[in-house]
């Protein structure tokens, strides 16, 4: 026999270890100090088991039992709320992780879509008067002459530091 088929033999050794179907499970136990050393380690814990005693029941129990019984039985049937706060409060939350999850992904799409709505100005709105084209012809040649006048103030300003007064030889 083999330690396995012995340890499934276990109980039967607790509960009847002369039984004449247990010869073999004894015969390994008397060869292998293993088994023999877990055997010994559950009749302990079955003694220590025995040992225990249960509390004694109130001699009123089933009268006490009976009355609650009787109050929940004539209690009015809890509302859709309080329902619905009882099984928020007991449950594993496992029926609800799908609509959560979909109301998340939903809430982040609806936010995601609602910024870039938000933060894009439109440019005719951003305008309050209409211009003519005249009017927007000469501010674009406003801003293209300064942006020329800086470009040149620039190059002035690099063009003594790059002239050393020399000319590169070939």
């Amino acid at each position: 026999m083999n330690c396995k088929a012995c340890q499934t033999a276990f109980p039967d050794l607790l509960l009847d270890p002369a039984a004449p179907a247990n010869a073999a499970a004894r015969a390994h136990l008397a060869a292998c100090a293993g088994c023999a050393q877990q055997l010994r380690a559950l009749e302990a814990t079955v003694a220590l088991l025995d040992t225990w005693q249960a509390p004694e029941v109130s001699p009123y129990f089933d009268q006490k039992l009976a009355v609650r019984l009787r109050e929940q039985q004539a209690a009015p049937a809890p509302g859709w709320f309080e329902r619905l706060r009882t099984r928020l409060l007991l449950n594993t939350g496992r029926q609800f992780r799908p609509a959560l999850a979909g109301a998340m992904a939903l809430v982040l799409i609806a936010g995601g879509g609602s910024f870039g709505i938000s933060t894009f100005s439109h440019p005719h709105t951003a305008q309050v008067a209409p211009m003519s084209a005249a009017v927007n012809d000469l501010q674009i040649l406003d801003n293209n002459e300064q942006a020329l006048q800086q470009v040149d103030q620039l190059l002035q300003e690099n063009a003594p530091a790059d002239d050393t007064g020399t000319t590169p030889q070939s």
